[in-house]
C-alpha cells in the first residue's frame, strides 16, 4: 500500500497528518509549519492517493466494483448538542451494522518518515485505522478513522460502504470498555484533488467522527475518489 500525496502542491493525502487542526496534535511534537503541511496529506492518504486506503493498487485492474455513493446530508440529530463528550480512550473495534463491518483491533496510524499519514497495509485490509493525531472517538472534536474499500488482493473492510445512509449507526468500542455511538449525518464522495481538508479536519466543538475510504473508478492503478462519512456522537 503506498503513501498519499502531501497537502502542499500535491493532492491531499490520507497518509499524512495534514489535518486542518483536528482538535489535537500528534503524539510527537512537530513544528507548527510541518503540522500544517502534514494535515493536508492525511486527508489524501486515508482516502486513497496512490496505493492507499481503499485503492485497488498501482498497476492493477479494479478488484471490487467501482463505487459511487449519492451525497447524503441530513439535519443533525436534535439531541446532538446535549450529548456530553466522552473522556479520552483509544478505539479497539469498529462496528457498522449496515455495512456488515465488525472489525478490530483498530490500528494506530501516525506519520511516516516523510511526514505522511500511515495507512493499513494490504495484509491489514480488513482492519480499520485511527489517526493518532486526532481525538479519540467520543471526545470533543473530530476523530478520524480510515479503512480500505479494496486493495490489489480484492474487496476490503469497507466493501459495503454504499449501504450507509443518513442515520446509519457507527459504533466504536474503546479501550476503557465504553462504546461511542455515532449517527451518520453526511456522506460525500469527492475527487481526491478536491478533498475538503478544512471540513474534515477543521475544529468542531462537538464529538464527531470522520470515516474515510476510497471510491470511484480505477484510473492509472488507483481509485479516483474519496468517500467521507461524517457522523455525530448520539449516546
Amino acid at each position: 500500500m503506498s503513501r498519499v500525496p502531501r497537502r502542499t502542491s500535491r493532492t491531499p493525502g490520507l497518509a499524512s497528518p495534514g489535518l486542518a487542526s483536528p482538535g489535537r496534535t500528534p503524539h510527537r511534537r512537530t513544528p507548527a509549519r510541518r503540522r500544517r503541511l502534514l494535515a493536508g496529506s492525511v486527508l489524501a492518504l486515508a482516502v486513497g492517493g496512490g496505493t492507499v486506503v481503499g485503492c485497488a493498487g498501482a498497476g492493477t485492474a479494479a478488484t471490487a466494483p467501482d463505487v459511487r455513493v449519492p451525497d447524503v446530508s441530513a439535519a443533525p440529530a436534535e439531541h446532538r448538542a446535549a450529548v456530553r463528550p466522552m473522556a479520552a480512550s483509544e478505539p479497539v473495534r469498529l462496528v457498522v451494522p449496515s455495512a456488515d463491518v465488525d472489525a478490530g483491533p483498530v490500528l494506530r496510524l501516525g506519520l511516516d518518515a516523510d511526514g505522511e499519514l500511515q495507512v493499513p497495509s494490504v495484509e491489514q485490509a480488513e482492519q480499520p485505522g485511527w489517526y493518532t493525531g486526532s481525538v479519540t472517538p467520543g471526545e470533543r472534536g473530530a476523530a478520524v478513522l480510515v479503512a480500505h474499500y479494496d486493495t490489489a488482493r480484492g474487496p476490503a473492510l469497507l466493501r459495503n460502504v454504499a449501504k450507509l445512509g443518513a442515520g446509519s449507526l457507527i459504533e466504536v468500542r474503546r479501550a476503557d470498555g465504553t462504546t461511542a455511538r455515532f449517527a451518520v449525518r453526511e456522506i460525500q464522495q469527492v475527487d481526491k484533488k478536491d478533498f475538503p481538508t478544512n471540513k474534515v479536519y477543521g475544529k468542531t466543538d462537538r464529538p464527531e467522527l470522520r470515516l474515510i475510504t476510497c471510491g470511484g473508478p480505477v484510473r492509472d492503478g488507483h481509485r479516483t475518489d474519496n468517500i467521507i462519512v461524517f457522523a455525530d456522537l448520539v449516546k
